[in-house]
């Protein structure tokens, strides 16, 4: 194990304070449901690119994967917690 003591995560801060400011109470990311990016899209009755950009700017979204290089396309794996996948319904909701 390292000695250097963990930073913490920024998202799970931002979505913290973001979960007292709406009074839903302290959120526990790690144990709740996480779709994929096909999931949602199945559900909504969407592509996958426009789910795709509809959640890959939003905070608490979990991305990783690897660049563009000269030679290879990257590849970005997001998973979406069921809170943010809430939060968007609700937003895009009052939205139209």
């Amino acid at each position: 194990m390292s000695t250097y003591p963990r930073k913490p995560v920024e998202s799970a801060r931002i979505l913290a304070d973001m979960a007292n400011a709406s009074g839903l109470g302290p959120i526990d990311l790690a144990n709740e449901k996480h779709y994929s990016i096909i999931e949602i899209s199945k559900l909504w009755a969407l592509s996958q690119k426009t789910v795709r950009k509809i959640f890959e700017n939003e905070p608490g979204v979990i991305q990783w994967g690897a660049e563009a290089t000269l030679h290879k396309r990257g590849y970005r794996t997001l998973r979406v917690p069921e809170t943010v996948l809430q939060r968007v319904h609700r937003k895009l909701r009052h939205a139209s």
